[in-house]
């Protein structure tokens, strides 16, 4: 079943399994086809993502292909922490292989559930914004909504 789910960094279309669980096989950026999202999980978790009340989705998500290398990158980006970022040479150093930074940009420009897995919090080294499937401006909406939930919560 594919939805199309509206946010602020434009509409996405989330892909489901089929099963009962809802489960997310995908996200796209700019979709303009899908099903109204209406009592789907991944919706409702979307848009509550979007409003800043929702820091970790539990809807489940299930990785289609891949390598096993970028499997284990993809592993590796859904556990970074909300409002938080790493460099993509920090995951290749993780994975054993320090030199893997534009190997570990490929698979993150690979990852089939963006948003929900969160490859936009992988940057560059010293923190530069670069590479992006969906355009780093929409990496860089989703930074600064992270960022901005983060001051307000800790500051509350």
């Amino acid at each position: 079943m594919r939805l199309l789910v509206d946010s602020p960094i434009g509409p996405l279309g989330v892909l489901l399994d089929g099963s009962p669980a809802g489960t997310v096989v995908g996200v796209r950026f700019g979709a303009s086809t899908g099903s109204p999202a209406d009592g789907e999980l991944a919706a409702e978790e979307l848009a509550a993502y979007f409003a800043g009340d929702l820091t970790e989705f539990s809807v489940p998500v299930r990785m289609v292909g891949g390598s096993e290398f970028e499997r284990s990158v993809w592993q590796q980006i859904a556990a970074i922490p909300y409002g938080e970022m790493l460099t993509y040479g920090q995951i290749a150093t993780a994975l054993g292989d320090p030199g893997a930074a534009r190997a570990v940009g490929t698979a993150c420009n690979h990852n089939p559930v963006p948003v929900i897995v969160p490859c936009h919090r992988v940057v560059g080294a010293g923190g530069k914004m670069v590479g992006f499937g969906g355009g780093l401006d929409r990496k860089r909406r989703l930074l600064e909504l992270e960022a901005n939930v983060a001051l307000q919560r800790a500051w509350s």
